[in-house]
């Protein structure tokens, strides 16, 4: 498999298939949305998109980064979600960097989301597909972010690898700023828990595949076979 590893300013052209990875939080978040019963998460534009979203359908749940707001019902946080009951609900999600990944590559013909907490999942959907070329979206920190990208690598490896051994990439995770920043309170609408979760290697079996719907981007969690073993 032909792996490329982009920020999201570096994305020149539409890739054919697209893992966009936000560790901290996003896309941890948006698997606990989909353990907390979710049925799927609508990928916001703006704060603005989010909260007309909102107030068209006043049952849906609108989630935001940082500190909470007037208007939303949930904060960037999987500690402070995982006791939230979502059972069949719509949640709006909009976050500083995930979403905006995902809806860069929107035009892609397989888009998935992933973190630590669903990469055995994504990896596996990528040998199920056989996908030849994989362009892997670090999010954070304008392509940066370590968390996203010893994640990205790992399921790189992971779906061409058996053996790959988990442990270095999660300390790499571990060390990077956002973990500091969340561990040391720098970013808001956070909980202590947050880090630990996000680093809580595949915690859930599906992987999240996003698709428009018209006019909207669509997240919703996919079962996938197992039993594809990688180089088979």
């Amino acid at each position: 498999m032909d792996a490329r590893f982009l920020g999201i300013a570096e994305l020149t052209e539409t890739p054919s298939v697209a893992v966009v990875v936000d560790v901290m939080r996003a896309f941890t978040v948006a698997a606990w949305a989909f353990a907390q019963g979710a049925e799927k998460i609508v990928l916001a534009e703006s704060l603005h998109e989010a909260l007309a979203l909102k107030a068209r359908h006043p049952d849906w749940v609108a989630l935001k980064d940082g500190p909470p707001a007037p208007g939303f019902d949930a904060v960037n946080s999987p500690a402070l979600l995982r006791s939230v009951d979502l059972g069949g609900r719509t949640v709006v999600q909009k976050t500083t960097a995930g979403t905006v990944g995902a809806l860069a590559v929107k035009e892609a013909s397989l888009v998935l989301c992933a973190g630590f907490v669903v990469a055995e999942a994504t990896a596996r959907l990528l040998r199920t597909r056989e996908c030849d070329s994989v362009t892997f979206v670090v999010t954070g920190e304008d392509g940066h972010a370590e968390e996203d990208l010893t994640c990205a690598q790992y399921i790189a490896k992971r779906a061409t690898e058996a053996g790959t051994d988990p442990a270095e990439f999660l300390h790499r995770a571990a060390k990077s700023r956002a973990a500091a920043e969340l561990a040391t309170g720098v970013r808001q609408g956070a909980h202590p828990d947050d880090v630990a979760l996000c680093l809580e290697l595949d915690r859930f079996p599906f992987a999240m595949v996003a698709t428009s719907e018209d006019p909207l981007m669509v997240l919703r969690p996919t079962a996938v076979p197992v039993g594809v073993v990688p180089g088979a």
